[in-house]
């Protein structure tokens, strides 16, 4: 009997620990599928109408574009609209970019008189005019609807005292917002196939557009995209071929960037040698 007591021993601390992981292993399966208890949500939501989708600036509403969204109360912002009220959103023209999720704000929207497309976009006290542009002229594409942009104008201007046609670049409009950019079918001539053409349409007063108008039309213009973080007025007296040829010359007079430039012919009589300015 002794011979077999250590195998009794063993068979039995077998049992025991075999019987206890069981336990353990019923235990932790038991408490895993326990649910946590849930918290209740006290916070009081409202219904507001957001963005379904991406609307793009001067867009006209519509029901496929609104969807209702729940939004604390207390976090909404001023001038949202509530659920029951997307029906009277239908026909407003949205005067920004709307995010998709985005609450739908008064801020966001042109009045209510207000007509649809571009003419809704378009300050009270100013106008849309469009011109047509090339890569060059319109900044090789990368002006946006929402820029700002400076326009360039080159003239030809007749001196009557030398009877000479000179030329002059001047800065003729500043903090120009594009409102829209678009294209439209351009024959070039009668037998031409009709090719596309981008067109940038421009938010002015009456008296800029009269420049624009201007500039189209008896000289080349040019645009240059503006950082949004400009905001001073650039005040240049223009570019000519006097003061094109004078920039950065070397020398006692052409030290101060701007000057005339001096031209002059080397008379020589004997060994004395004069120059004569003309």
């Amino acid at each position: 009997m002794r011979r077999y007591r250590p195998f009794l021993l063993l068979g039995l601390a077998a049992i025991i620990a075999f019987s206890t992981s069981s336990i353990a292993y019923r235990w932790l399966r038991s408490q895993s599928q326990v649910q946590p208890a849930q918290v209740e949500d006290t916070t009081v939501k409202t219904d507001v109408a957001v963005a379904n989708f991406d609307i793009p600036r001067g867009s006209t509403l519509t029901l496929e574009m609104l969807r209702p969204a729940k939004l604390e109360a207390d976090m909404l912002p001023n001038g949202a609209f509530k659920a029951e009220e997307m029906s009277a959103l239908v026909g407003r023209v949205a005067i920004v970019d709307v995010s998709k999720n985005e609450a739908i704000l008064q801020t966001k929207l042109a009045a209510l008189d207000a007509t649809h497309g571009v003419a809704a976009l378009v300050d009270p006290s100013k106008r849309a005019m469009s011109v047509k542009v090339d890569d060059e002229v319109g900044v090789a594409g990368f002006v946006k609807p929402n820029d700002h942009v400076d326009l360039f104008v080159t003239v030809d201007t007749t001196d009557d005292g030398e009877n000479q046609t000179k030329g002059i670049t001047k800065l003729v409009l500043a903090d120009t917002l594009v409102l829209a950019i678009g294209t439209e079918l351009v024959r070039t001539g009668k037998d031409e196939v009709a090719m596309p053409v981008q067109v940038i349409t421009l938010e002015v007063t009456p008296a800029e557009a009269e420049k624009l108008a201007f500039a189209a039309t008896r000289g080349k213009f040019r645009l240059a995209l503006r950082s949004p973080l400009t905001k001073e007025e650039a005040l240049t007296p223009g570019a000519t071929i006097e003061t094109l040829l004078s920039s950065y010359q070397g020398g006692e007079t052409g030290k101060k960037r701007g000057s005339t430039l001096n031209v002059g012919v080397q008379l020589i009589r004997g060994k004395e040698v004069t120059v004569v300015p003309f």
